[in-house]
């Protein structure tokens, strides 16, 4: 290959050809052009007004694409390919690499470019090769790649080790995974910190413990700095195999690499090392973290009780469990079950019973799991006539479930009780145990409207089909219930029985279905279903399909929705009232509120009488596209026909006549509808709160507020978000902030958009420290910074002057996979000419102009005057011409 002919000699002169590469892509008639569609400028009497040329490259790579597509590699394909008459450049390669699958058909044509330009590949180019292979997951000619990548003294760039790592994993081929990290260390490469950690973390999964620590030890040796979050990892994974030894060593390690110990870790071992048999272990951490100044959780608690009521060591168990119970004002229930069923595992029923008594004193309402162990306590006690109390007393507070009914059969047989066990019986049987069909079909039906759903599985299991089978309204209400509650998978497992039991599933049967996996989120399941559905000769009625309608528009699938709707015409039926509600409904959300008016009347000349769901629909749709009046009138006419307008309607109507300006209007029918005893929701004072504020009447605005206040509701952060924004626009940055202190004492938590509003309002009046603080509030909040706060963020500080900090977080969000828009790089572009920092000003210029971003005129002149100041002149002469031709595009513009 040409980097082992000519090695590192060859790519001392090639750093200034890429270089320059990465700018310009020369023409034939002396113009250039870059791939990313934006004008690129040239020293020499090079064509500067090169718009069109970007076209002209991406057509040249759609061309090698359309070459490289059509068949095997060959000389044939070579033949096409100089027939481009392009002689590839970077930008031409890495163009085409990202577009290609083939890792084959990409290695070729990376081997044929080297021939062409009779020049090394400059490292994107390289890795752009990586990344192919990583999303064909091919690396057969990868330790070929990095090989040659060694000689030249290039690396893989952190997202290339990534992605390779990550389709790996991705694809459950974790040894691979491995062996190509080792392949990076045999040729010197350091792999990203983020690979090494995601390949642990699926590694714990399997486990494979001694991988694991051989990466991690690998990180220690390229100067990674590893957190205790990775230990606990390694540590869980050692401990639970039993491997003490090498779990203790690894803790030794962390405490000599001044690494403190959490919470989470100290749990984790204790847990771990209490359950294989190391009791000693477990109590030396339980001891150290309280040294430490850890407070133990409910989770250090109940494991170390666990522990020790496994270990037979009541005692200390007992001690243990007193201490917490004593602190805590209400009771812990794992704690509880834990030590009731420590005692009784060691045949102390009576302290059992008694820790049992004292936890429903406290108020706590023991689990199933404390009912049935206190059952056993007693029937081994021989105390039948208790427990059976016990049993009734269960009913109120905890379904009792088999083993509740097995124990105490159990018992009465024992202690010879025949007529209760007897009694026990009838309670099962009336519970569903051995019923008729009829029976069955009721008790199923009405334990699934209750949502206890194990008890109405438990009597569909114990249908005693000798006697009777259960028949579809069986299944159907089964597999209804069950979905309801989002065991689809449940749910389909019933639908095959029912196949395969000779049933017929019905309408009913398809409609609960796919209704409930396009809840579920599993829309590709439902259309699976309803494909099956037609396959198996089953006609839908309208009923389906204005469900199997309302499912697909309320998954965004707008012109599927559209199909169904076509659908019931097609198959005979006349789309009701419903189906058009809807359809109106489906469309008004996905944006097309305009197509609101002709389905409106369609259903006027079909007849059809509307409801009170189609009124709200239409409603909304008219308000959404502008037509306010019309809605209004809609209104109107519900109220003739006696429909009840609902907090739906009017909360439509208010909101359409608030962001037209029309609030006189809209807060007239807001009184209106208080005066008919509507109770109006957080929607409708937030659609007022907004319209308001939008115009400035601030004083509206916080009367609405406090009305809302008053009516007992509680703002949402979208109420507060639109009273902010009024107010900073309205220059209010202190009372803003007042504001938003008053949110967080109402406990409505901030979100990205509220920090948003303050940071900016902030920076509008330069109190960039203060927006400062409210940044590193949010991030202490958890709330990820999104492209906007950044960019407010990096302006204002670069405005400011803080240079250092705007380029910190300048880079922390590229590297966070963000975008700067053109005002971040403006700022930074003039922050750093303003602070002498020309050259490095001048780089970021490049890289907007790369990224297709504008440059403003008085960003070019600030940088042009930094760069003649450091006398960068061949520098300044691009800027310059850069300068010139925004000044001639202005002029055309104008004159145009």
């Amino acid at each position: 290959m040409l980097l082992r002919k000519q090695g590192i000699r060859h790519l001392d002169g090639f750093c200034s050809i890429y270089n320059f590469s990465k700018r310009f892509s020369s023409s034939p008639n002396g113009t250039s052009s870059g791939v990313d569609g934006k004008v690129g400028s040239s020293v020499g009497g090079v064509n500067r007004d090169n718009s069109g040329k970007v076209e002209g490259v991406r057509q040249v790579v759609d061309g090698v694409c359309q070459v490289l597509e059509g068949g095997p590699w060959g000389p044939a394909l070579e033949n096409a390919l100089s027939a481009l008459d392009e002689k590839p450049q970077p930008e031409l390669v890495i163009g085409v690499l990202r577009r290609l699958k083939d890792v084959g058909q990409a290695n070729n044509y990376f081997r044929w470019c080297e021939k062409q330009t009779d020049q090394a590949h400059c490292p994107e180019v390289y890795n752009s090769l990586l990344l192919v292979m990583a999303r064909s997951r091919n690396f057969k000619s990868l330790d070929q790649v990095l090989e040659e990548m060694s000689i030249a003294g290039i690396g893989p760039s952190n997202n290339a080790c990534i992605e390779l790592v990550s389709s790996c994993v991705r694809s459950q081929k974790l040894r691979e995974a491995f062996d190509l990290l080792q392949t990076m260390r045999k040729f010197k490469f350091r792999p990203a910190f983020s690979a090494y950690t995601t390949l642990i973390g699926a590694l714990s999964t399997i486990p494979e413990s001694d991988l694991m620590l051989k990466l991690f030890h690998q990180m220690q040796e390229l100067g990674y700095e590893v957190t205790v979050h990775l230990f606990t990892t390694l540590i869980r994974v050692f401990a639970k195999e039993g491997r003490v030894d090498a779990a203790l060593s690894l803790l030794d390690e962390m405490k000599s690499n001044s690494c403190n110990a959490d919470i989470v870790l100290y749990n984790v071992c204790i847990d771990c090392f209490g359950k294989v048999g190391k009791v000693d272990m477990a109590w030396k951490f339980f001891h150290e973290m309280r040294m430490n100044g850890l407070m133990p959780d409910d989770v250090t608690y109940t494991s170390m009780i666990g522990v020790l009521c496994k270990a037979e060591k009541l005692n200390e168990a007992v001690e243990l469990f007193e201490e917490m119970d004593a602190n805590r004002k209400v009771p812990c229930v794992y704690a509880y079950n834990t030590m009731i069923m420590g005692y009784g595992s060691v045949g102390k029923f009576d302290e059992a019973y008694s820790l049992f008594e004292r936890q429903k004193k406290k108020g706590c309402i023991p689990s199933v799991i404390a009912y049935n162990c206190v059952l056993t306590c007693l029937g081994k006690k021989g105390r039948s006539e208790e427990a059976l109390r016990v049993f009734n007393e269960m009913k109120t507070d905890a379904a009792p479930n088999i083993s509740t009914y097995n124990i105490l059969v159990d018992m009465l047989c024992r202690a010879g009780n025949v007529e209760a066990a007897l009694r026990v019986q009838d309670d099962m049987k009336e519970a569903g145990l051995y019923p008729n069909v009829m029976t069955a079909n009721i008790m199923i039906d009405r334990l699934c409207k209750a949502q206890k759903l194990d008890e109405a599985c438990s009597i569909f299991e114990g249908m005693d089909h000798k006697v009777f089978m259960p028949d579809a309204v069986t299944f159907c209400s089964l597999i209804d219930g069950l979905g309801r509650r989002g065991r689809v998978n449940d749910a389909y497992r019933l639908y095959e029985k029912m196949l395969d039991s000779d049933q017929i599933p019905n309408v009913i049967a398809y409609t609960s279905l796919i209704r409930n996996f396009f809840k579920c989120g599993r829309k590709e399941d439902g259309h699976k279903i309803y494909k099956e559905m037609v396959r198996r000769g089953c006609s839908p009625d309208l009923m389906l399909l204005n469900t199997y309608m309302d499912c697909v528009f309320k998954a965004g699938e707008t012109e599927k929705g559209r199909s169904v709707f076509e659908e019931i015409k097609a198959r005979g039926f006349i789309p009701d009232v419903r189906s058009y509600s809807i359809l109106i409904h489906g469309l008004v959300k996905a944006g097309f509120a305009n197509e609101t008016y002709k389905l409106f009347h369609a259903m006027k000349e079909q007849g059809c009488e509307l409801d009170t769901r189609a009124y709200n629909a239409i409603i909304d749709g008219f308000c959404k596209c502008g037509k306010v009046n019309k809605a209004y009138q809609l209104l109107e006419e519900m109220k003739s026909k006696g429909q009840q307008a609902t907090v739906v309607t009017y909360g439509s109507v208010i909101d359409g006549l608030a962001k037209i300006d029309r609030l006189d209007e809209a807060y007239m029918l807001f009184e209106e509808a208080k005066s008919k005893g509507i109770e109006l929701n957080v929607v409708v004072y937030t659609s007022l709160v907004d319209g308001f504020g939008k115009v400035g009447r601030i004083d509206e605005a916080y009367l609405i507020m406090e009305e809302l206040m008053q009516k007992g509701l509680s703002p949402n952060v979208y109420t507060y978000n639109c009273l902010l924004d009024a107010l900073v626009k309205a220059g209010e940055i202190d009372e803003a902030i007042v504001s938003f202190q008053s949110m967080k004492n109402m406990n409505c938590t901030p979100n990205c958009y509220t920090y948003n509003i303050l940071i900016n309002g902030l920076c509008r009046v330069r109190k960039f420290n203060k927006a400062f603080v409210y940044w590193q509030e949010m991030k202490k909040q958890g709330i990820d910074p999104n492209a906007v706060t950044y960019a407010t963020m990096i302006s204002g500080l670069a405005n400011a002057g803080n240079i250092r900090d705007a380029t910190g977080l300048f880079e922390r969000f590229k590297a966070s996979g963000g975008i700067p828009d053109s005002v971040c790089y403006n700022a930074m572009i003039e922050g750093l000419s303003s602070g002498d920092k020309a050259m490095e000003a001048y780089a970021l210029f490049e890289e907007t102009r790369r990224k297709g971003c504008t440059i403003n005129t008085k960003t070019c002149v600030v940088l042009l005057d930094a760069l003649h100041k450091a006398e960068c002149l061949e520098q300044a002469a691009i800027v310059g011409a850069v300068l010139r031709e925004t000044a001639k595009s202005q002029h055309s513009s104008r004159s145009w």
